[in-house]
């Protein structure tokens, strides 16, 4: 087993280090889902409290070298509910390469009201857009001594490289329907000092849709899509759907384009916290294998209590 998660981490190195295009690797359905944050500045304060939230994925792996990831975000609305504001730190790693990203995130909301002279008694959903830039750096750092590879020139010394990013989201939602659009760096690898860091642009599209099957709102359905696009790789899509009872419990399947299955199960505690598992199975011809993930938020003032 152990030379077997060698060869994996020399030839996912190997890949990378002749075609060295280095970028996040796309957000599990749980986090993304759960924590759009991560893709999208435009969702900074878009809830009525702040929110801190800790994702993981890919730490109880089969071998050594697979790919994980480690994420800490926290947003929040101002006094006035047009602006929010959040940051977070990501790191990635997949064999001896590992990136890790800060980031700090603005964003402004324009409430629209399409129904004139309202009464102040009636209970109505906001139309809401909102418009996010995000700024921050990511640090690279290829550890291509470890593999102890003397006679290929390529693994004769590490690569370590900051990069800037800036980045830019869009947000509108209206009553159960949201889309969603976002490119975390959208100057790739434009700012990068290293030849080596060919960082490309990555954009995101997501919409879904939440309704209730019965009137007594016991159960709430919310199918999602979520396209990945990046120059020189196969578009990416995710079909998901997740189904949550009484505000309590709540459960999620879902599959990606790049051949992997995705599930989820959660439950909500004390109406500010909440936990999801994920567990993601590539299927076919795929190099990975299944990995386990975590999502553990908690949402200050009424919580989730109101999460429909």
């Amino acid at each position: 087993m152990r030379n077997y998660s060698t060869l994996f981490v020399i030839f996912i190195v190997f890949v990378l280090c002749n075609n060295p295009m280095f970028s996040q690797q796309t957000p599990s359905f749980s986090e993304y889902n759960f924590n759009p944050f991560i893709i999208n500045s435009a969702y900074a304060g878009f809830e009525n409290s702040t929110e801190i939230t800790m994702s993981t994925n890919g730490l109880i792996n089969q071998f050594d070298g697979s790919p994980r990831s480690l994420v800490f975000s926290a947003n929040a609305p101002l006094n006035s509910d047009k602006i929010g504001l959040g940051g977070g730190v990501l790191r990635n790693q997949i064999g001896v390469t590992s990136i890790t990203s800060i980031f700090g995130a603005y964003s402004y909301k324009i409430h629209f009201d399409l129904k004139k002279d309202r009464p102040a008694w009636e209970v109505f959903t906001e139309n809401v857009i909102s418009f996010g830039i995000t700024a921050g750096m990511q640090f690279y750092n290829d550890n291509l001594l470890e593999l102890d590879i003397d006679d290929d020139e390529i693994f004769n010394q590490n690569v370590q490289a900051t990069v800037p990013t800036i980045g830019a989201g869009f947000l509108w939602e209206k009553k159960q329907f949201y889309i969603g659009l976002s490119s975390p760096n959208l100057l790739g690898s434009r700012l990068a000092k290293n030849d080596q860091i060919q960082l490309k642009n990555t954009y995101y599209a997501y919409s879904g849709y939440r309704f209730f099957t019965s009137p007594f709102q016991k159960v709430l359905v919310k199918p999602s899509i979520l396209v990945k696009y990046e120059q020189g790789a196969p578009m990416q899509v995710d079909f998901n759907t997740s189904v949550t009872y009484k505000n309590k419990l709540e459960f999620g399947i879902g599959f990606r384009t790049t051949s992997i299955f995705n599930a989820l199960v959660g439950f909500y505690a004390f109406e500010n916290l909440r936990f999801i598992y994920n567990y993601n199975q590539a299927v076919g011809n795929s190099l990975l294998t299944s990995t386990h993930g975590i999502v553990l938020s908690y949402r200050f003032g009424q919580g989730f209590k109101n999460n429909n």
